[in-house]
Parts: C-alpha cells; structure tokens; sequence
C-alpha cells in the first residue's frame, strides 16, 4: 500500500492543471506595399545588433548614444524594475522547496496554586519552573496539482516580459535622442542658410543704398531691402529658440542638466543609410515590444492554471523536531528530544462563488492580453509601413526642392540683372531673395526628415533586436540561490 500510495503521489506531482499555452495565430503580409530607397534584407544583412544607431556612421551620434545609455535616468530605473522581475521568480520559485525554521525559546513562569483543576487531584500548591526549547519545523508543500509551477511559469514569462519591455525602452530613448540630434543638426542647417542669406541681403542694402546716393534707386527700393533683412534676422532668433529646445532634450536623454549641456554648431551633412528591411512576418521576432506582449499572453495563460488549481485540495508535509527541557544543564540530553511528522490536506467547501469568479478573471485576462497582442502587431505593421513610404515620398521630394533651390537661385540672379539694367522694379528682387531663402530652408527641412523618418523606421523594424535573446533570461534558480535565506 504504501509503495500505491507513493506512485499516486508522484502520479500527481507530474499533473498540471490549466490549459496549455500556444501563441495565437496572426495574419502577417506577405510583402511591403511602399517601395525604395530602402533594400531589401538578404539572409546575413540586418542592423547592428545593440548599437543601431552605427548604420548613420556618424561619431559625434555615436558618442551621445552611449552617454545615453550608460547615464539615463529612465533606463537605470528601468533596470531596477527588471531586477524586481528576477527576485519575483525567485520569490515564486522558492515555494517549490522545503521551508525550514529554528527557533530558541527560554521563559520561567510561576503556576497559580488557585488555579482551574484540569484533572481529578485538584491543584493545591503553585509552582515555579523554567522551559527551554530548540525547536526545528520542517514543512513542504506537495504542488500535486501545478498551482506553484504554473506560479513560477508565471513569473518566468513576466521575467522575460520585462526583459523585452526594457530592450523596448532603450530602443525607445536612444530612437528620441537619435531623432532630436538630426532635427538639431537639420535646424543647424537652416540657420546656416538663413545667415548666409542675410549676409547676401546686407550686401544688397548697401548696394541700394549707394545707388539711392547716386539718384538711381529710390528711397523706397531701400526701405524694402531693409525690411526684409530685419525680417530675416527675425527667423534666425526663432531658430536659435528651436535649437535651444532640442539641446535641452538631448540633455535630459543621457541625463545632463540641461543648463551643463552644449552642443557644437554643425549643419546637418548626413543622408539617409540604406536600410535592411526584410519580410513582414521577420517583424515578429524583431520587434521588443511584440515580444513583451506575447510574454503577458504566455504569463496570463499560466495564471488560469492558478486559478485552476484552487479548486484542489492543498497538500502540507510537515515534520518538527528539538530539544526541550526543564532546565539548560539536561537541554542536550538525549531524553530532551522530541519530533513529530504529519501531513494535512486542506480544501475549502463553500467559497461562495470566489474561486470560480478568480477563474473566469484570470480567463478574461487572457483574453484581453491576446487582443493587446494583435494590435501591437498591427501596430508595428503600421509603423514599418509609415516609414517606407515616408522615406520614398521624401526622397522624391528632396529631389525635387533641390531643383528648386537651383531654379530660386537662378531666378534671383536674373531679377537682379533686370534691376541693374532699369527693366523692373526693385520689388522682384526683394521678391526673389524670400524665394531663395523659404526654398533652401524647405530643402533642409526635407532632408531633417528623411533623418528622422530613417530613425523611426530603424525603430519600428526593432532596431536590431531579435527575440532570441529571450533564451538567455536565467528562469530557475541555482542552487546558491536556494539555499540563501
């Protein structure tokens, strides 16, 4: 009988209850709809693993991105919070082993002689004594039915969970300060052609001024040329306000304050770096956040094994043992020994409904982690979609304004050729500079994005990161671990 009783107990340890998890089936496009300039991903081309920001071989980015990482305050909490993560499994897993305590008790009481009799010899005299005590308690709790596996499933998947989110975060921040550092640098390149202009449009006014001196222009030609010089002078205070507040983010992302924190003028000079792009259904496994909440799924799924497990009676193995005596001169002796082993089962009857209202929560939990799943899917699809089309609308664009420039500056050449010789009026060539200025500001802006829209695809398409770096999260504790208090 007992060698029966043994095989049902092992029986049951191996049963789990709970359904199964399998990831839920999404519906992935077989191709991108947006065409170039990117290209396609061959089987040994992708990101840089980590470190993406390297595909724009830009050093000064490079630099800032690793202050980032190493100094953000954002992220070191975020590190915090995943080491939670890990000590929660521990926590959890810990329930899978013995629990063992000790304790040492010493107390010398007097016994009323008026106390209530207890036996058939009523008491007549008080008594004084002394107890001493070494008790050991032993106890384990048999998780015949996986209501602690599927715990620490649990807590494994949210492990993992928060590995993903936190690999999310970092992509997050350093796309932000990827992203603020080329719109500086493209806002530096504005005001390079705005002062550029301005030193055009001061030589123009001198240049009215002395044919107003002469009788040839009029006072007129010269209060245009002056108006619009202060006019562009205004652009350039704008500007500097605008640079100013994307150095201050920069700041705060790699955590300087921001009145410590410069940055040297330099216009923008990069040009968008041709991206890796590969099949949609890849997205799956590339993108952190969509490994993040397919782990909430897995972690969901396994609390429904939890809640399932509530409806079984709860199985304590405990034994105890020590030493107890009268006084501390016969505490060692052999006779002061005692022990005592057990075992106790324990299921509610009647809860009123509350174990299977947990059941049904932790089932709509699920459920609502599966919907979550499916949108952030579709949301990366979006995302990877925006950035292609974003970058070939642009580039045709760019093309085009820089066309444009060419012809503004053309134009502006011919009106001043046609004040010179008397043909037209003054107001043409104060119309042509504004057209000069707007079209190379426009062209920079362009350009700005492109960077910016590089940096948001390189982040929708998860920026290097692959969901097989979920393999190396720790998920059972070593044995060091376990025997630690």
């Amino acid at each position: 009988m007992g060698a029966l009783a043994a095989s049902a107990i092992l029986f049951l340890a191996g049963c789990t209850t709970g359904p199964a998890y399998h990831r839920p089936a999404v519906q992935a496009p077989t191709h991108w709809q947006a065409q170039g300039p990117w290209r396609a991903a061959q089987p040994a081309a992708s990101l840089p693993k980590g470190d993406w920001w390297t595909i724009f071989k830009d050093a000064e980015l490079n630099r800032y991105e690793a202050r980032a990482v190493a100094g953000s305050p954002t992220l070191a909490a975020s590190a915090s919070r995943l080491q939670q993560a890990r000590d929660v499994v521990r926590i959890t897993q810990s329930g899978l082993f013995p629990q063992l305590s000790a304790g040492l008790t010493a107390q010398r009481d007097r016994v009323s002689a008026n106390r209530p009799s207890t036996g058939a010899v009523p008491p007549s005299t008080a008594v004084t004594q002394s107890a001493y005590a070494i008790p050991f308690t032993l106890s384990w709790e048999a998780d015949l039915f996986g209501g602690l596996r599927r715990g620490v499933e649990a807590a494994n998947a949210q492990l993992q969970g928060s590995t993903a989110a936190n690999a999310n975060l970092r992509l997050i921040l350093t796309a932000e300060l990827a992203a603020d550092y080329f719109s500086l640098r493209e806002t530096d390149a504005e005001i390079a052609a705005v002062q550029a202009n301005i030193a055009l449009q001061q030589k123009a006014l001198d240049y009215v001024k002395a044919r107003h001196a002469g009788g040839v222009a009029s006072g007129l030609d010269v209060a245009q040329q002056q108006t619009l010089l202060d006019s562009t002078r205004t652009q350039i205070s704008l500007l500097q306000r605008q640079r100013a507040q994307f150095e201050h983010a920069i700041a705060a992302l790699i955590g300087v304050p921001a009145p410590e924190f410069t940055l040297p003028v330099r216009a923008l000079a990069a040009t968008p770096p041709a991206i890796p792009v590969g099949v949609p259904s890849g997205l799956l496994q590339r993108r952190p956040d969509i490994a993040a909440a397919e782990r909430q799924m897995a972690a969901a799924n396994a609390e429904i094994g939890v809640a399932r497990s509530a409806f079984f009676p709860d199985v304590v193995l405990a034994a105890g043992a020590g030493l107890q005596s009268r006084g501390l001169s016969g505490l060692f002796n052999a006779s002061s020994t005692f022990w005592s082993l057990g075992v106790g089962a324990a299921e509610d009857i009647f809860s009123g409904g509350r174990k299977h209202a947990q059941l049904d929560f932790a089932r709509a939990g699920y459920q609502a982690t599966v919907s979550d799943y499916r949108q952030t899917v579709l949301n990366a699809f979006q995302e990877v979609e925006d950035g292609l089309s974003g970058l070939g609308t642009l580039a045709d664009a760019a093309a085009s304004q820089q066309r444009a420039v060419t012809d503004a500056r053309n134009a502006l050449q011919l009106a001043r050729n046609r004040y010179d010789g008397g043909l037209d009026p003054y107001i043409n060539v104060i119309t042509e500079q504004e057209n000069l200025v707007n079209a190379q500001r426009l062209a920079d802006q362009i350009r700005g994005q492109q960077m910016v829209t590089s940096v948001t695809l390189i982040k929708a398409l998860g920026g290097g990161w692959d969901a097989s770096a979920l393999a190396a999260v720790p998920l059972k504790t070593d044995s060091h671990q376990a025997w630690r208090q």
